[in-house]
């Protein structure tokens, strides 16, 4: 397994490094690039400078570089689309992210071409962002559970049923919806579709988390969907969904925000004192330290293990379990040590006048925790892991 990029790829590189620190010297840059933003919001296109970004990335041409061209795509390997999400999410700013990826891949796999003539333009032109409306109250880590019905209608579907946790709703246009069709059966019975999001029957309340990420409850009154929107067939959802999640655990979480706060956490260690002694200094501070640098080793190795499934053109299922896992949990073991290492000086909030690096590490450690929920709980990757990687029986 060869990791050495070709002078392509390190040409490629070069290229949206360059490109990136032009971006940075524009008076919006403190918005397009927040590094401070912890889990899956760093990724959000919710601002108009951050939509303003992905506009001129598709017009570099880095949007859907891998799509085959008959949908607009350069039939690039998909290492490219790999690099330039590490570049962006190194710097805060945000990425391609499932308009891209996970939905867009499911749309050429699966979808009609009439679907992916009106939808796959869109996304390559920066013009469309999606919410992905899977988690219930009553179905979150049991997904299969979920109960928001639809129901044949007028040759289409009347959906009913509330959604939770729905991070992008706030601001897309379109929702990416599952939605039981078929009672009889639990995994066969679902089906997705394709949902505007000004529709009338729909309804949407925020929720704050604990990271300050910006959530959402979403509520389906008779929303009518023509069979036009359903994605791929009906009551194969539950595929597409899998999909779709491993595709998202995959140009999600990157491993480059992890090597900027190894960066970061060896420059504090040196820089501060404890009782007038460098904390680089004390012994168990240096072995916390290496420990953390092995375990960011581990992370890249995992995360191209999932590259080298990905660019085979298989689903990265249990790889992609493997990485999310450890990398967000990583995350927070980071955010740990480095409030450790700070003691109640780590603990200012960013808006404290004494904050450390502008509250950085107190504002991981709570927003690192969403990461480890979400696109799946660290308990799924688990199972996961122990179904398709080990072919360990599940209760």
């Amino acid at each position: 397994m060869n990791f050495n990029f070709n002078q392509d790829e390190q040409d490629f590189i070069e290229e949206v490094k360059k490109f990136i620190s032009e971006q940075k010297k524009k008076p919006n840059a403190d918005i397009v690039f927040a590094p401070n933003r912890e889990a899956d919001a760093a990724t959000k296109v919710d601002s108009p400078e951050r939509r303003a970004f992905m506009k001129l990335l598709s017009k570099k041409g880095y949007l859907g570089m891998s799509w085959p061209k008959k949908y607009g795509g350069q039939e690039k390997p998909e290492i490219y689309d790999y690099l330039l999400g590490e570049a962006l999410s190194t710097e805060g700013a945000p990425t391609p992210g499932k308009g891209v990826g996970s939905i867009g891949q499911t749309i050429i796999r699966h979808c009609s071409e009439k679907l992916k003539e009106e939808f796959l333009p869109k996304i390559l032109n920066a013009e469309i962002e999606f919410a992905l409306g899977y988690s219930e109250p009553s179905a979150g880590s049991d997904l299969a559970s979920l109960k928001l019905k639809a129901e044949r209608k007028d040759k289409g579907w009347l959906l009913n049923g509330q959604k939770i946790w729905t991070s992008s709703a706030h601001f897309a246009e379109w929702l990416w919806l599952a939605a039981r069709t078929d009672t009889s059966h639990k995994h066969k019975g679902i089906s997705v579709f394709l949902v505007p999001m000004n529709d009338p029957g729909i309804v949407v309340h925020p929720i704050k988390t604990v990271g300050e990420h910006k959530t959402n409850t979403v509520f389906l009154t008779d929303v009518w969907v023509s069979d036009h929107y359903v994605v791929g067939e009906i009551n194969k959802g539950w595929k597409y969904i899998c999909e779709a999640l491993n595709y998202e655990r995959f140009t999600f979480y990157t491993v480059g925000p992890l090597e900027k706060k190894l960066e970061l956490i060896i420059n504090l260690v040196k820089e501060k004192k404890r009782d007038g002694k460098l904390l680089k200094e004390y012994a168990d501070i240096r072995q916390k330290i290496v420990s953390i640098a092995i375990d960011v080793e581990r992370a890249k190795m995992l995360h191209m293990k999932v590259l080298c499934a990905a660019l085979e053109t298989e689903v990265p299922t249990s790889e992609a379990a493997m990485f999310k896992l450890f990398s967000t949990e990583l995350h927070q073991k980071i955010a740990n040590l480095a409030l450790d290492i700070l003691s109640w000086e780590g603990l200012f909030h960013k808006d404290g006048k004494n904050a450390i690096e502008n509250g950085k590490w107190e504002w991981s450690y709570r927003g690192t925790l969403v990461d480890t929920i979400g696109a799946g709980a660290s308990e799924i990757q688990n199972n996961t892991i122990a179904k398709k990687a080990l072919n360990l029986p599940l209760k």
